[in-house]
């Protein structure tokens, strides 16, 4: 049998660590930076191997005692896994030396890596906001769930960050990421310079890079956003998709198709593999809040991503990633995915503006 030439043999496969040393040495990240990105990636492999047992881990269900439900920041009810992967995140962040600080959406505040441990752990110059299990209320019935994450740096001279310095507005953001866990374990990532896809191979534990340069196709025939709370919105946002719903014969001239997973990782992974539009627009159930999604642990990195694979990402009225953050766990309106798609979106509520300008 012959041996194949080095042009037959098949490409090794590039993982995480080679990828990111690539990057590297490209000049388009420092050594601190690529070492944390590794970190977050280990973290999700453990929440991974948590996720996959399932009840035979004894990890389902609300966090608490006593058949009382545990409450986060967010006023909702915790289920043990959010705890677990919150719990997981921290420790495995704690002692790298990359970071200054962490913020989760678990938590009411950020904390600096000086208050973590009672022992002088070295610090680092970047800060870390993570959401450690988003759609949690879907742990329960096997649905994917995944972990949210955004890297930015810490303000030059900081040795003890607090909540102020992390509202950066997203364009500021050095990294960003989500691992979706569902038949397979995926992580997300970009460091600005384009948006690639790693799968988890369980067999060598490793992750492998199995797309590079994920691209948004800029029209779409699909939409994702929840139905249920239609009679809730905007006169703008019951205009979009009344004219989504009419289909052929409507002003969009074509048929639209629905998907709504209720997870923002496992909605948004869809749009960025085959293309779609995810809203989550202002209701009233949620105006007071400004939105239903947190703007640093959920919008900012999912829009860095979207962007990154050519898509576009709003408020409805203002480009995502140039709003300025004025609290840790603010919340703000959600259009993200196809280009053409988003500034549809967008087109109705600045028409929607306009004439209510006029009329005043």
């Amino acid at each position: 049998m012959s041996t194949p030439s080095p042009q037959q043999a098949s490409p090794s496969p590039i993982s995480l660590t080679r990828h990111l040393l690539e990057e590297q040495r490209a000049g388009r990240i420092n050594a601190d930076l690529r070492l944390l990105i590794e970190v977050v990636a280990r973290a999700c492999k453990s929440i991974s191997i948590a996720v996959g047992k399932g009840a035979l881990g004894g990890v389902l269900g609300d966090a608490g005692s006593d058949g009382a439900a545990s409450i986060n920041v967010q006023g909702e009810a915790q289920k043990k896994l959010d705890v677990l992967s919150n719990e997981i995140l921290l420790e495995a962040n704690a002692w790298g030396g990359h970071l200054a600080g962490l913020a989760s959406e678990e938590m009411d505040h950020s904390v600096p890596i000086a208050d973590m441990h009672s022992d002088a752990y070295p610090r680092g110059n970047y800060l870390l906001l993570f959401d450690p299990l988003d759609g949690s209320s879907n742990i329960d019935v096997n649905i994917s769930v995944g972990t949210i994450f955004s890297v930015l740096r810490c303000p030059e001279g900081v040795t003890t960050p607090g909540d102020a310095h992390f509202l950066q507005p997203g364009t500021d953001q050095v990294a960003a990421g989500y691992c979706t866990y569902g038949p397979s374990t995926m992580l997300v990532l970009t460091i600005g310079h384009g948006t690639h896809a790693f799968t988890l191979d369980r067999e060598i534990g490793s992750f492998v890079l199995t797309q590079r340069g994920m691209t948004i196709p800029e029209e779409t025939k699909e939409f994702a956003v929840n139905m249920s709370n239609q009679r809730f919105w905007e006169a703008p946002m019951q205009a979009y998709v009344g004219d989504l719903l009419k289909g052929r014969e409507g002003p969009r001239g074509k048929d639209f198709n629905m998907r709504w997973v209720a997870s923002m990782v496992a909605d948004v992974h869809r749009i960025l593999t085959r293309g779609g539009i995810f809203s989550y627009p202002l209701d009233s159930k949620c105006a007071a809040k400004g939105g239903k999604l947190r703007l640093m642990y959920e919008a900012n990195p999912m829009a860095f991503l979207v962007e990154q694979a050519g898509g576009a990402a709003s408020t409805g009225r203002q480009r995502m990633l140039e709003m300025q953050p004025t609290g840790l766990h603010q919340r703000v309106p959600v259009f993200l995915g196809s280009k053409a798609e988003v500034e549809a979106a967008v087109r109705y509520h600045r028409e929607h503006d306009l004439q209510g300008q006029d009329a005043g």
